[in-house]
């Protein structure tokens, strides 16, 4: 079992930058906060990247694997979700890193 995300977990792309996710959830919280889902949206800010002098920063985090056996109408996101940060062009940049997340409530 995997502790599940929510609007109050840390996340940043590879490179620093912040992750900022928004729920439309309000009824679901773990550790009082709403969980988050993959159509939840995730913007990254402060993401320092560059490919060689272009500025390509990541903007938002993409799920490619979600928890297997919760829904909030949705699937829900664990610590064991892998998540892909994109930039504008939606150019893959590297995995989602999860360092704080609620210790409550877990599932699969």
């Amino acid at each position: 079992m995997a502790a599940f995300l929510t609007t109050a977990s840390v996340m940043m792309c590879p490179h620093g930058g912040t992750v900022k996710a928004t729920s439309s959830n309000t009824r679901v919280t773990a550790a009082g906060a709403p969980m988050l889902r993959s159509t939840d949206s995730f913007v990254i800010t402060g993401c320092p990247f560059s490919i060689g002098t272009q500025y390509h920063p990541c903007v938002t985090v993409k799920w490619v694997q979600t928890a297997q056996h919760s829904k909030i109408g949705d699937p829900t996101l664990n610590v064991d979700s892998l998540g892909l940060c994109q930039a504008g062009d939606q150019a893959v940049q590297g995995l989602v890193s999860i360092n704080v997340t609620q210790e409550r409530v877990e599932g699969t």
